[in-house]
């Protein structure tokens, strides 16, 4: 039988991700556990490790990440291959990106794929079977006429075709291969636009379009980007088309976009946080601030010692903000302290979504609060015992004075009612006695 495969990506975003995998319609069957390797899919270097799936990473600028899985067929496929270099946006700013991955297996299959983003929110993806376009957010199709996304489909199935066909036919490297490309634009604050066009291989960038000039520059000197520049700046018709998108379409495409998606791009969900400390030697401990579950993801996150802000310093340490899966951000921060300096710390937090208010969380020594804990109750398990003991004693010895009284004194008693009173009521435990003295 053939093998085919299907995939699923989360959160594609700044410079740290949170990679998740999906692999589903494998053939034939038993399929093996997918995981990450850093670096190209054909890479063989023993010191690439394989990482869990689900596991927050740091990208760095220059590498890629593959997930691959294995079958019962004698190689490994290429699911994903993430582009890299990408940037956070700056705060105030949007940017419209689009982002296509093209995996060649062999000289006759290729797998494609693409995504949008309107900032870090996902608006919609490439159905890499149909080349159709796959809606996520409610608003992003009345955005535009049907007419207009007739020709954006159009068009994206065209460049993936021509690319895909472009590719296989002066491509000279061993497979299996990735290609991405990423276009876009962005409107910053200022009202500043930038727009881009990169194409990379096996991760790597190493063409970019200069929008000024029309042509494309070489982001490698290498024999793979000489020849590719050389095939790009014959194609003077595309180049024109790129032009006209990145200055004119892309732009007003964002500004409808900004629009419509409003309610997505202006959503803010208030941090959570929690202080614990871990064991980092014998006579220090490492303080950690889990912040997470915010959005926007802009936020400040700093430590106060007695009150006041701990400056930076070897001993303390902040993270990348992760996503989440649910489209909400996390972030660590991590501080050095010895359980023997008597100081108070705390963790601050600020977020738009706080406004002014800061969320300030304070560590409270644990092992502390457990031994102050198993105190109170040893004191108020002694407390019970003691006042058990004291009512035992005090009945025993009402039962002695009782017992020292000489009958008829002590029925005389009963009848007057004083001492039914006070031992309450011993003339009901002796009805019939009581009766005869009536």
């Amino acid at each position: 039988m053939g093998q085919k495969e299907s995939f699923q990506t989360h959160s594609l975003n700044t410079s740290a991700q949170l990679l998740a995998e999906g692999v589903s319609g494998t053939s034939p069957k038993p399929q093996h556990r997918p995981y990450w390797l850093l670096g190209p899919p054909n890479a063989t270097s023993k010191a690439r490790a394989a990482l869990r799936s689900e596991q927050p990473i740091h990208l760095p600028t220059a590498s890629g990440w593959s997930c691959i899985t294995d079958t019962m067929q004698p190689h490994a496929i290429l699911l994903l291959f993430f582009f890299p270099g990408t940037t956070a946006e700056p705060e105030g700013s949007h940017m419209l990106k689009l982002l296509h991955f093209a995996t060649f297996q062999n000289s006759t299959s290729v797998l494609v794929g693409g995504l949008g983003l309107l900032g870090d929110v996902k608006m919609g993806s490439l159905d890499s079977r149909t080349g159709n376009i796959r809606y996520y957010r409610p608003w992003l199709r009345p955005s535009l006429p049907k007419g207009d996304w007739d020709v954006i489909e159009s068009s994206i199935k065209s460049y993936v075709r021509d690319f895909s066909r472009l590719v296989q036919m002066y491509t000279t490297v061993p497979y299996p291969f990735v290609f991405q490309s990423s276009i876009g634009c962005e409107l910053q604050s200022n009202g500043t636009i930038r727009t881009f066009f990169d194409i990379a291989y096996e991760g790597q960038n190493f063409l970019r379009f200069n929008l000024d000039a029309g042509t494309w520059d070489q982001m490698q000197h290498n024999q793979l980007s000489a020849k590719a520049e050389h095939l790009m700046a014959n194609a003077s018709t595309l180049n024109e088309v790129i032009q006209v998108l990145l200055n004119d379409t892309c732009v007003d495409i964002l500004r409808l976009f900004i629009q419509a998606g409003k309610a997505d791009l202006e959503r803010q969900v208030p941090p959570m946080a929690v202080v614990f400390a871990r064991t980092a030697g014998q006579a220090q401990l490492l303080l950690v601030c889990r912040v997470t579950s915010f959005y926007p993801r802009p936020i400040a996150v700093t430590w106060l010692r007695d009150g006041r802000e701990v400056p930076p310093s070897p001993a303390l340490s902040t993270g990348t903000v992760l996503p989440n899966a649910d489209l909400t951000y996390q972030l660590r921060s991590t501080l050095l302290v010895s359980p023997q300096d008597g100081h108070g710390y705390a963790c601050r937090v600020q977020h738009c979504s706080l406004g002014d208010r800061s969320l300030l969380v304070p560590w409270e020594d644990s092992k502390w609060g457990l031994s102050a804990g198993l105190g109170a109750l040893l004191l108020l398990a002694a407390a019970a015992v003691a006042v058990v003991l004291v009512r035992r004693y005090r009945k025993r010895q009402r039962v002695d004075e009782v017992r020292s009284i000489p009958l008829a004194e002590h029925r005389g008693t009963a009848r007057d009612g004083t001492a039914a009173g006070q031992y309450g009521g011993c003339d009901r435990e002796t009805p019939d006695e009581g009766r005869g003295h009536i």
